[in-house]
């Protein structure tokens, strides 16, 4: 009977068939310990010269690591084994040689294992990280869709920026034109909402900022849900209400991979909505408080970021940031026009913002008036003017990031093991 080992524990007392890949081996005189894996998880395989003989035995002396084999054998408890099960081995074939295979259990650096990472996303915690990176995307696909949002893709080449000229990718399109990759989802999603209500998309956005820091990449996943008749405060209490939901959902279903990884799970537990809610104005009187020279009118950077969400032992919710601060759509604050109706949250423990959104401007005048401040072309946004002329309505929405939600929520160093092939300011490969 083939046996994912993921349901090990179902098999108890019966013999079963393993398929994967040989982890690691030790051998103790007549009998080898094979970790063996297969996709699901890891079990420790026991092969004794006296139940498989001599020949096979010595054959398994000799697999090297990542080898693919089936292994049969009876399925045992052992309160001592890893997962709590054993399989005693009566039978192993190898599928699949592998020799001198590159990534071995000494230490290795993050360039090498970058070159590598098409091997190294087999590693046990590589493979915890993307089992997280999973559920966070099942448990927000779960959130819209149970309140009823509805899934729309948004175009990946766009012929306009959304976020700002500096940071676009240009693509050539055909031989009468130059497009650009998606920065956002955002504008095509406003005009979603106008026909469905409540939308979300959810996909690859690019942004080329020449920056090395350990929140970026230049390819990062993001969803975006955008709500017609949406005030700000709708904006914010559905970002603390996601945010809350996709951290529930990990510590419920993915304890076992945070505990690979190590993560300390008391900071999570204290995630519920509502979150600690500042002002742009306070949260600029909190960094002076702390000692930061910070000009009023500027966006925040990581260590201001840090800073402020250190104050606080959940996410930290700031809004109403300067107008010039932020892109052309955002709302100006009908009581103080230099502000905008924007929205930040802040992960604690130095990961920084992991949503950015707000309530968009609705009306068409004031939307022409802020492309010209942006120096952006009217015409090229002749189709999003068109939701400003036939039935505008307030309305409004925010971006989270998927791969800094990750790294918050696994406790990673860096960005980059939270997606499976990471594009940097110097890497494009593998």
């Amino acid at each position: 009977m083939d046996a994912h080992i993921s349901e090990i524990a179902d098999h108890e007392g019966r013999e079963v068939t393993l398929r994967g890949w040989l982890h690691n081996r030790r051998s103790s005189g007549k009998i080898h310990f094979l970790t063996v894996r297969d996709g699901t998880g890891f079990v420790q395989a026991v092969m004794s010269k006296a139940a498989v003989g001599d020949d096979l035995f010595q054959a398994a002396d000799h697999l090297g690591q990542e080898t693919a084999v089936a292994v049969r054998g009876l399925v045992r408890a052992d309160a001592r084994a890893p997962g709590g099960f054993e399989i005693d081995v009566r039978h192993l074939e190898r599928v699949g040689a592998s020799q001198d295979y590159p990534i071995t259990p000494k230490e290795h650096g993050v360039e090498y294992l970058l070159d590598r990472r098409h091997l190294w996303v087999r590693a046990a915690r590589q493979q915890a990280i993307l089992r997280v990176r999973h559920e966070i995307i099942d448990c927000i696909r779960t959130f819209f869709n149970s309140r009823g949002f509805v899934l729309v893709d948004t175009p990946i080449l766009t012929p306009a920026a959304c976020e700002g000229t500096t940071t676009l990718f240009s693509v050539p399109y055909f031989d009468h034109a130059t497009a650009f990759l998606t920065q956002s989802g955002q504008l095509y999603n406003e005009a979603n909402a106008m026909a469905l209500g409540r939308v979300y998309c959810f996909g690859p956005t690019f942004r080329a900022e020449k920056s090395k820091t350990r929140r970026h990449l230049t390819e990062f996943w993001m969803v975006e849900p955008e709500m017609a008749y949406a005030t700000l405060d709708d904006v914010t209490a559905l970002a603390e209400e996601l945010v809350a939901a996709v951290v529930q959902g990990v510590l419920d279903r993915r304890r076992p991979e945070l505990e690979v990884l190590g993560r300390d799970t008391a900071p999570l537990e204290r995630v519920r909505a509502p979150f600690p809610r500042v002002s742009y104005d306070e949260a600029v009187e909190l960094l002076r408080q702390d000692g930061l020279e910070f000009e009023w009118g500027g966006d925040f950077g990581s260590p201001d970021e840090t800073a402020l969400a250190g104050r606080f032992d959940r996410p930290l919710v700031v809004h109403r940031f300067p107008a010039a601060a932020k892109a052309f759509y955002m709302q100006p604050d009908p009581e103080r026009p230099e502000l905008s109706l924007s929205v930040d949250v802040l992960a604690p423990e130095g990961y920084g913002e992991i949503i950015g959104g707000g309530q968009r401007v609705d009306d068409y005048d004031t939307l022409v008036d802020r492309l010209r401040a942006h120096d952006l072309p009217a015409e090229t946004f002749e189709w999003y003017l068109d939701l400003r002329r036939y039935g505008s309505v307030p309305h409004g929405g925010f971006g989270m990031g998927v791969e800094r939600v990750v790294a918050w929520i696994c406790g990673l160093e860096h960005v980059r093991e939270a997606i499976p092939y990471p594009r940097l300011l110097y890497r494009l490969t593998p």
